[in-house]
Parts: structure tokens; C-alpha cells; sequence
């Protein structure tokens, strides 16, 4: 049974969240902030989350966590275990750097890289991405060709690596060992914009492409997007 995957856009920083459904079972990942629109469709939908897998800790990410839990006790909170301590440090999560603190309830599981997490007939496989911070991962499933980034890799981009916990190195690396590796078809669904694919990233992202000047390029590209002309 295939799993249906929908995207629902969140909070000021357009956090990309997604809702799972697959044999009767609901995921979520990434409950970015301001939840509003995502519970919204859970009720309509008449959905009742079992798992929320984080990609990462940071606040645009996990802000959702809050309103989820009050309103869904027993779904299973995943957080990679080096970003744990994120969830109630507004200062590690980045949240207080913005005058937006955030702090939400703990994880009921730590998960690391290797580890399956099954839904249906389907495993979603832990993978390395951290370097955007210390412990992030991607969540790929092989049977449905489809990789959940977070803000590792991005459309034509990767994650921000010019902040605390990130390290450009480590960043690049996972991409290129983790990421990279899978198959071409591959469908890339990130933490922000809009999904690409494996074979895509590989032939036209200047980021994991080491072209200087196509890099340059894309910086200033994305710091016109974000400050204007």
C-alpha cells in the first residue's frame, strides 16, 4: 500500500511540514511553527497522528510539537538524539535569536541514523545529515522513492552552515555519502521550497557540484530573496 504524502506550508519562515497516511496510519514531520493550518487539517481530516518525526531541532521545525501533543497525547514524538537538548533551549534551537522562544515538550523516542522506522509495508530509514545541526537526519523510504531533507539539502541549495551546531564539512559530507547515493528518481521533499529529486541536485546544485563561481552566484541569489535588492 503506497503511502499518501501531503504538504501543508507553515509559520513565517514557510517551514515545509508533511502529513503521512499509509494503511490507516498517520505521520507527521516537521510540525513547523504556527501550527494552526496543520491542526486544522488533521481534525477535518479526521486524523489522529500515531508518530512526528523531526528532522532536525530547530524552532521552525518543531514548534508544532506543542499544540500536538495537548491535542494528541499518545502520538510518539521522534527527535534525533544529538538535537534533543534543542527542544527545551530556545538558545539551541535558534528560536530566542529572533525574540521567538520556543520550548515544547520532550521526545518520547531518540532515534540515530540506521535505525527503520516502519509504517504499512513500508520502512523509512534513518539517515545521517547532520551539519546543519549537530543531529540531523533525513527519513528515506526506499519502496515509495522518496527522502524527507529537512534543511540538509534544498532545490539548487543546502542547508544554512554560518550558524551555531552547523558545520559546512560534516554537512557536505553526509550530503554526498547519504544522499547522493540514492537512486536518480528519487523524490526530495525539504524543509523549505519546493521538492526536486536526487538526479536533479546531483547535475544542476552548485553546492555539492564544488563550482566557486555557480556558488557565488546562488548566495547571492538567496540573500536578494531574503533582503531585497
Amino acid at each position: 500500500m503506497s503511502v499518501d504524502i501531503e504538504k501543508i506550508v507553515l509559520g513565517p519562515l514557510e517551514t515545509n511540514c508533511y502529513v503521512l497516511r499509509c494503511d490507516g496510519q498517520c505521520w507527521i514531520v516537521d510540525p513547523g511553527i504556527w501550527p494552526v493550518p496543520l491542526m486544522e487539517h488533521l481534525e477535518r481530516e479526521k486524523l489522529t497522528p500515531e508518530r512526528v518525526l523531526l528532522t532536525h531541532g530547530h524552532g521552525d521545525h518543531i514548534d508544532g510539537l506543542t499544540e500536538i501533543k495537548k491535542t494528541y497525547p499518545d502520538a510518539i514524538v521522534c527527535c534525533p538524539k544529538a538535537d534533543e537538548e534543542m527542544l527545551s533551549d530556545p538558545w539551541k534551537n535558534l528560536s530566542a535569536m529572533v525574540a521567538m522562544p520556543i520550548e515544547v515538550p520532550p521526545a518520547d523516542e531518540l532515534i540515530e541514523p540506521g535505525r527503520t522506522l516502519g509504517m504499512g509495508d513500508c520502512d523509512w530509514q534513518v539517515l545521517d545529515t547532520s551539519g546543519h545541526s549537530p543531529g540531523g537526519v533525513s527519513y528515506y523510504c526506499r519502496q515509495e522513492g522518496v527522502v524527507f531533507t529537512g534543511d540538509a539539502l534544498f532545490c539548487g541549495s543546502i542547508g544554512r552552515h554560518d550558524i551555531p551546531g552547523a558545520d559546512e564539512a560534516t554537512l557536505l559530507g553526509n550530503i554526498r555519502r547519504n544522499l547522493l547515493s540514492l537512486p536518480d528518481e528519487t523524490k526530495v521533499l525539504p524543509g523549505h521550497g519546493p521538492e526536486t529529486t536526487i538526479g536533479d541536485e546531483k547535475r544542476t546544485n552548485p553546492f555539492v557540484m564544488d563550482d566557486p563561481k555557480r556558488i557565488d552566484r546562488r548566495r547571492a541569489e538567496i540573500d536578494r530573496n531574503l533582503n531585497g535588492p
